[in-house]
């Protein structure tokens, strides 16, 4: 496990972060997640906007930490825009079939589909339901937290960062949520601003919003998001979240960089081959990954068997040493030295 505190992961080029999922709102699952990569040394837990979530995640945190263990930072993730990370399925049970094969079940990374229809607290917006359904039945909801209590929720929450999604072009709902969370800033350890899309589109809007972020009183990260929410589907979304950070590396505006969106265990190897992961005496271009689908899939099992027995993962030592070490090697994170 790695002994470095968040700060220095960021600047060791070490930094690892647990993505809940932004409309993720199942709270079992949430603290058993934050518990078990708290143990295997996440540096920060990224979650819904929700103070039963952000209550769920730091109930996880305190029971896994170990004497002199670095707590890792709560992530709150908002969205200035319309967002697919922030959405929800949904469909009416009573319009499918009876004799459908049900590959909408079958294609939910979290068991969230049954035939009962979508456990709302459980879906996370992936959407691979919805190219499932052979008949098109299931549809999409967006799930947005109201600007007129924003402040009032984040309060409840007290995260220690802050992340923003956008897209480029959105200069206008960026600055107007910038506008809003001015209070907050002060307080914060990181602002970080998730965004995705072609280089040549992405790279001017970064550009533009390091304009505004430059004169904020808090460090900002750059989270490129390569494939959303794909990272449990293999190497080749990998590649993609490898190769906006070369891009953007190159290009870019100042700032900490991470990837994310389709990082999994292939992700670090393809980062060194690109020289991006640091080594020598110059600080690493890519500071860290975050971790989601990858993450949330890798436990699956063990959070599904805990479930059965009808107690948290981590009060099940069987369950919960094994999900661990899985964590652990997901995470690949190297010993501390010198900070």
């Amino acid at each position: 496990m790695s002994g470095y505190a968040p700060e220095d992961a960021l600047r060791h080029g070490c930094w690892r972060k647990l993505i809940c999922g932004a409309s993720n709102q199942d709270l079992a699952a949430i603290t058993d997640l934050a518990w078990v990569y708290t143990r295997a040394g996440i540096h920060c837990i990224d979650v819904a906007p929700d103070p039963a979530v952000a209550a769920a995640a730091r109930q996880g945190i305190a029971a896994a930490l170990k004497p002199g263990q670095p707590p890792p930072w709560l992530m709150v993730s908002l969205n200035d825009d319309t967002d697919s990370h922030f959405r929800k399925a949904r469909f009416d049970p009573r319009h499918c079939p009876e004799d459908c094969p049900r590959p909408c079940e079958a294609a939910c990374p979290v068991a969230a589909i049954s035939t009962a229809g979508v456990a709302m607290a459980r879906c996370y917006g992936c959407g691979r339901c919805l190219a499932a359904c052979p008949l098109g039945l299931i549809e999409e909801r967006p799930w947005r937290l109201e600007r007129s209590r924003l402040l009032e929720v984040l309060e409840a929450c007290q995260p220690d960062a802050l992340e923003i999604h956008t897209r480029p072009g959105a200069v206008a709902p960026f600055t107007q949520l910038l506008t809003l969370l001015q209070p907050l800033l002060p307080r914060l350890r990181l602002l970080a601003v998730s965004a995705g899309g072609p280089l040549s589109q992405l790279i001017p809007y970064l550009w533009q919003l390091h304009g505004l972020l430059a004169k904020q009183p808090v460090p900002h990260l750059w989270q490129l998001d390569g494939r959303p929410m794909s990272g449990d589907l293999g190497r080749g979304t990998a590649h993609a979240a490898v190769a906006l950070a070369l891009g953007v590396s190159r290009h870019g505006p100042p700032g900490l960089l991470q990837v994310a969106g389709g990082v999994n265990r292939h992700t670090q190897t393809l980062l060194e081959r690109q020289g991006l992961s640091g080594g020598g005496e110059k600080p690493p271009a890519v500071a860290g990954m975050a971790f989601g689908g990858a993450a949330r899939q890798l436990l699956s099992p063990w959070l599904t068997a805990a479930q059965a027995r009808g107690k948290p993962l981590h009060q099940h030592s069987d369950l919960a040493d094994v999900a661990v070490e899985q964590a652990q090697g997901l995470l690949n994170l190297p010993a501390a030295s010198g900070t």
